[in-house]
């Protein structure tokens, strides 16, 4: 199977939703009729109303494995205790290791497991959305599965998009992976506590984010040592704030 050149040429799959397929006779071209990226944008628009409808604020959280979405997650959990409810959606290819590990905060939590895809789709976020109970959520967690490429593409109908990045990861990912830079409100510079260890240029990290997307807020933070989390949480829940009144 092939998909057909204009996909193959933009690097974006699906995009006109045709491909190609060999048969005995040769390529035979196959018109699926409907774009699975407006699919996919239907469904973001459909969470993007159901949320506007609640008054839920949502974040949207891409990273690389490890960086340390879980541990914003936990961090903005006990900051929000008793402040209005959260939930959070937890997305991996396998395993519900996150989701139990949030559990323990006692808040509500579902696990989609994407098993081959390395994003979450659009359709299962809103099928899972409608199936919880947000009568009393007022902001919304989504973890995205860890990868800088694919959760990029795929807006989720989120309020804001907040990239991490570790220190230890290397300072060249906002020239390398520059549509998630683009395209997130908020970048966030995660385990700065081991910058005395490693070979890391913040100061590179923000001009080539800020090249990207000159509308970027950057916070530098470090959950071993707490440094920078309180400006951080500051800022969502001034956002949160702002949307739900």
């Amino acid at each position: 199977m092939q998909w057909c050149a204009k996909c193959s040429r933009t690097g974006v799959r699906d995009q006109c939703g045709i491909l190609t397929r060999m048969g005995t006779g040769g390529n035979v071209r196959i018109d699926v009729g409907r774009s699975i990226l407006q699919s996919a944008d239907e469904a973001a628009a459909a969470i993007r109303a159901l949320l506007a409808g609640r008054k839920i604020y949502a974040l949207n959280l891409i990273s690389s494995p490890g960086s340390g979405k879980t541990t914003l997650i936990e961090a903005l959990l006990a900051r929000f205790d008793g402040k209005g409810g959260v939930a959070v959606v937890e997305g991996d290819i396998e395993t519900e290791i996150d989701a139990d590990r949030i559990r323990r905060h006692g808040v509500q939590v579902r696990q989609i497991n994407t098993r081959s895809s390395c994003h979450i789709q659009p359709s299962r976020l809103l099928s899972v959305l409608r199936e919880m109970d947000l009568s009393e959520t007022r902001l919304l967690l989504v973890e995205n599965v860890g990868n800088l490429v694919c959760p990029a593409e795929v807006p989720l109908g989120e309020d804001a998009r907040v990239v991490l990045l570790s220190v230890t990861e290397g300072d060249e990912k906002p020239l390398k992976y520059p549509l998630v830079f683009r395209t997130s409100d908020l970048l966030v510079i995660t385990k700065t506590d081991l910058l005395p260890y490693v070979t890391f240029d913040v100061d590179r990290v923000r001009r080539a984010a800020r090249a990207a997307n000159p509308a970027v807020e950057i916070f530098e933070v470090s959950a071993t040592t707490g440094a920078g989390m309180s400006a951080l949480l500051d800022r969502i829940e001034a956002l949160r704030t702002a949307k739900n009144g």
